[in-house]
């Protein structure tokens, strides 16, 4: 979006805010109607994968990836033909979200190993065509608000000299900062492998965010004041969200405990939690209000306290779809069928569980 670089420190940061908030109001519906839907966690990471590699901007990945979202569920897109859709999404959402000397360019893209194991070569043309076809279906509207654009103005205030951390006054304000901002990092990634995040407003998908991030770091209050006015969201309104980037983090810790098992000891691996032990959902989520007990303050957070990778972004653990796959897209336009009739699909929610449990196919 055309917005200052670090809008969220300016005199109109509030103003900003206020006309993003507005704007989300009025983002288009998602229904979660797509017949490829199960495919839909293999193109995100496609284009994280190709995101990460030119070094995009979290909001152009993000809004890449909800423009894969929407025009997944308006139309149906073959296998063959989705991986022409994902990368003009990220061409289109860098356009609009990066500089112009950042854009991918064509033979670059062609150029990656990624391409290459896909068997997919893309031209000028079928570019051209595709993002005509995605700008057509948003009516040339790319002003699409996603957690990314958020992320930074919470950011802004998210840890303070009053915090504390484990019950005890911070030793280390700047280190506190780095490592939340990394796990902000990661849970900002992880609302991006499921499609039921969308079923929030990504202003929320964002506040959910930090608020996880304070809850694993052991930093109370976990919502404090200065948060909740700034974003104008209670605790109460984000525990549903949160709940559910926890529940991931949970199933990463597991499987990082899980590999680690089976691998030889190694000094200094890395460990979530300074105690050693991963703490279950349900005691993150009472954790809020719970007073700390008193304990021999410790020098900061611990160094070994980082968040599992969700995902290697590599094109090495990317696997494709077993179909052929097909570089032209000259068909394509005659092959999208607008959808009419397919039901919305729900998404249960329970707030009590007896076990911490992943819920993504990870």
């Amino acid at each position: 979006m055309e917005l200052e670089d670090q809008w969220w420190t300016g005199q109109l940061a509030a103003d900003i805010y206020q006309a993003l908030r507005y704007k989300e109001l009025k983002l288009p519906p998602y229904k979660a109607q797509s017949p490829q839907l199960s495919l839909r966690r293999y193109f995100a990471d496609l284009v994280a994968i190709v995101s990460n590699h030119f070094r995009l901007c979290p909001a152009a990945r993000h809004l890449a990836v909800y423009l894969l979202d929407l025009f997944m569920d308006r139309y149906n897109v073959t296998v063959q033909q989705l991986h022409v859709v994902s990368l003009s999404c990220l061409l289109l959402a860098s356009k609009f979200e990066e500089r112009e000397d950042r854009v991918p360019k064509l033979e670059t893209l062609n150029n990656l190993g990624c391409m290459s194991s896909m068997n997919l070569v893309l031209t000028k043309q079928g570019l051209l065509h595709m993002e005509l076809l995605l700008l057509e279906t948003f009516q040339w509207n790319l002003y699409l608000p996603t957690a990314a654009h958020f992320i930074d103005y919470y950011l802004s205030i998210a840890v303070s000299e009053g915090d504390l951390h484990d019950g005890w006054p911070m030793t280390c304000l700047e280190k506190t900062k780095l490592y939340l901002t990394k796990y902000v990092d990661y849970f900002l990634e992880v609302s991006l492998q499921d499609h039921v995040f969308l079923c929030f407003t990504p202003s929320l998908v964002a506040a959910a965010c930090v608020a996880s991030s304070r809850l694993v770091l052991h930093l109370s209050p976990t919502w404090p004041p200065r948060l909740q006015l700034l974003a104008g969201y209670t605790w109460d309104n984000l525990i549903a969200c949160a709940e559910k980037l926890l529940i991931a983090h949970d199933g990463d810790v597991k499987e990082a405990h899980k590999q680690k098992s089976q691998q030889p000891e190694q000094q200094g691996q890395a460990v979530y939690h300074s105690s050693g032990q991963a703490a279950t959902v349900a005691q993150y989520l009472h954790r809020s209000g719970v007073q700390y007990p008193q304990q021999a303050p410790q020098p900061g957070l611990a160094q070994n306290h980082r968040p599992v990778p969700y995902l290697s972004h590599s094109a090495a653990n990317l696997h494709a779809p077993a179909v052929s796959q097909h570089s032209g897209v000259q068909a394509l336009s005659s092959s999208l069928d607008l959808k009419s009739s397919i039901p919305a699909r729900a998404y249960q929610v329970s707030m009590h569980y007896s076990c911490a449990a992943p819920c993504f196919d990870r």
